[in-house]
């Protein structure tokens, strides 16, 4: 006879099962003929417009009952305007996804004041690929390494204080002794790199396939347009072996926080919900953002879109998100809010 306790074991086991097999029909049943919405605080030209409107292409293949989805552009402070909205306004009923700021722990551990979230109370679905910041130069900006940057003084553009655009150059400087002056305002990565092509500017610091996929051509050939200087993430990017990482460069004092600052790189371009989602509707979700960035048909596009795909689940950025921000030592903060506040 079996004890009280395996059966207690088996009809939980047997709970479970039945409740993975209903789990699709229910799911049809709540997202049939619903419509969702993928949030993102910048304009369509960079990575998270082009990565938003290809999740909203593939994505609903991947849920039951296959809404429709729609993006919408909530630009404004370099991305803080949208997380917070994600964090104050957005309901959380399943139908509500954004693409998190990949700068966010950053912005909410600096800006206090500004900064309306907390990154670690967001529930991610996923992210589709890293995304190393590059520092980029203009050719002719006399830097073709990145120590002329301290010796030479050059015009950095940026959409505003929450963007990796103005942090990083910000970071570089007081952790590097460069020279780089950050202008902010540009209405997105697309607009401020129109501003590098024209020479409005001397460079930025964006993600690399931001580069790649609308400037590809800069940096080929014996006399390339621009330079990759600098990197700043949690990996080395594929592509850019032989761009040193920030990391590697700053003294010992400052490694912390390059090593905290390189979490931007993990959080990449992908989705998350608001607190509070039903955890019934995240599992549908984050299963089917896995089994999205898996299919070919989404690799393939990511590719005829000059993207790519370097995934990473849920539960992994979240993990990651919730140590960096538990684990913040509050002169480590302080370290990095003096730096912002005085390059």
């Amino acid at each position: 006879m079996l004890k009280p306790t395996k059966i207690l074991s088996i009809a939980l086991a047997a709970a479970g099962i039945a409740a993975l097999t209903a789990l699709p029909a229910a799911a049809a049943d709540f997202y049939a003929g619903k419509q969702m919405k993928i949030t993102i605080g910048f304009g369509f030209g960079g990575t998270y417009g082009k990565y938003s409107r290809l999740f909203a292409d593939h994505l609903s293949n991947h849920i039951p009952g296959k809404p429709t989805i729609v993006v919408e552009s909530r630009p404004g402070a370099g991305g803080i305007k949208a997380m917070n909205y994600a964090a104050n306004v957005m309901r959380n009923d399943g139908l509500n996804m954004f693409v998190p700021l990949d700068s966010g722990v950053l912005a909410q551990l600096i800006f206090a004041d500004k900064v309306k979230y907390d990154m670690s109370k967001f529930i991610s679905l996923g992210s589709a690929n890293q995304t190393n910041v590059i520092v980029v130069l203009r050719s002719d900006s006399g830097i073709a390494k990145w120590d002329d940057l301290r010796t030479k003084q050059v015009i950095m553009g940026s959409t505003g204080r929450g963007s990796t655009g103005f942090l990083i150059p910000k970071f570089v400087n007081g952790m590097l002794g460069t020279k780089m002056k950050v202008i902010s305002g540009y209405k997105g990565s697309s607009k401020t790199g129109l501003a590098v092509e024209q020479g409005e500017v001397n460079g930025a610091a964006f993600n690399w396939l931001f580069w790649r996929s609308k400037y590809e051509r800069w940096f080929k050939g014996n006399s390339p347009h621009a330079r990759a200087i600098l990197q700043v993430g949690h990996l080395i990017d594929p592509d850019l072996p032989n761009v040193p990482m920030l990391r590697d460069l700053v003294s010992a004092e400052h490694k912390p926080i390059a090593a905290f600052v390189g979490l931007l790189g993990l959080i990449g371009r992908g989705l998350a919900v608001p607190a509070g989602t039903p955890m019934d509707k995240v599992i549908i979700l984050r299963t089917a953002f896995s089994n999205m960035v898996a299919n070919p048909a989404f690799v393939a596009d990511t590719k005829k879109r000059k993207l790519r795909v370097i995934a990473a689940t849920g539960q992994e950025i979240d993990k990651v998100i919730a140590e960096a921000i538990s684990g913040a030592k509050p002169e480590i903060v302080a370290m990095a809010q003096k730096i912002i506040k005085e390059n």
